[in-house]
C-alpha cells in the first residue's frame, strides 16, 4: 500500500502552496480539475449511451435476421440482401468510430486531468488508481472497458458477413 501512497501524494505540493495569497489560484486549479473530472465522467455516460443504443439495435437486428432467415429470405434478391449487409457494415463502421472517438476523448481528458493534479496535493487519477488498477497489464486484476467495447462492432460485422455468406450459399443451392 505504501506504493500507492507514493504514486498518490504529489511531493512538489505541500500546505505551504494553500497559504495566502496562492490560496485563490489554488481554489481556482481546483474547481477546474473538478470541472474537468466532470466532463470526463460526462463522456463516459454519453459512450455508456451510445454502446447501449448500438447494442440494442444490433440485438435486435440480429433476432429479426434470425427469424427472416428461417426460409423467408430464400427467394429475396441477391442485390437487395447486398443492400441490406452494406447498411449493417456501415452501421458497425460507425458504431466502431464513435467508440474510438470516445476513447480518444476520454485519453486527452484523463491527461489534462493528471496535468491539473499536478498543481494538487494528491495525483488520484493519474497515478494512484491506476497503479492500483496494475495500469492495465493484467486483464484478471483489470481489464479496461475500450479494450471490450471496440471489439463488440467488430464481432456483430463479422456475424453479418458470416451470415450473408450462409445466404449465398444457401441461394446457389436453392
Amino acid at each position: 500500500m505504501s506504493d500507492l501512497s507514493d504514486k498518490l501524494w504529489n511531493s512538489e505540493v505541500g500546505p505551504a502552496g494553500y497559504v495566502e495569497p496562492g490560496d485563490r489560484y489554488q481554489a481556482a486549479v481546483l474547481e477546474q480539475y473538478k470541472l474537468c473530472v466532470e466532463m470526463a465522467d460526462r463522456v463516459s455516460a454519453r459512450r455508456n449511451t451510445s454502446n447501449t443504443y448500438f447494442l440494442s439495435l444490433n440485438t435486435a437486428l440480429s433476432a429479426a435476421l434470425v427469424t427472416l432467415a428461417g426460409g423467408r429470405l430464400a427467394g429475396t434478391s441477391v442485390w437487395i440482401l447486398i443492400a441490406g449487409l452494406v447498411i449493417l457494415l456501415a452501421q458497425c463502421a460507425a458504431w466502431f468510430a464513435i467508440v474510438r472517438s470516445y476513447r480518444l476523448l476520454n485519453s486527452a481528458k484523463f491527461a489534462v486531468i493528471g496535468a491539473l493534479e499536478e498543481r494538487l496535493p494528491a495525483l488520484a487519477y493519474s497515478q494512484a488508481e491506476w497503479e492500483a488498477l496494475g495500469e492495465g497489464r493484467d486483464w484478471r486484476r483489470y481489464l479496461p472497458l475500450t479494450h471490450v467495447e471496440q471489439w463488440v462492432p467488430v464481432i456483430f460485422a463479422a456475424a453479418y458477413l458470416a451470415a450473408f455468406a450462409s445466404l449465398l450459399v444457401g441461394h446457389g443451392q436453392g
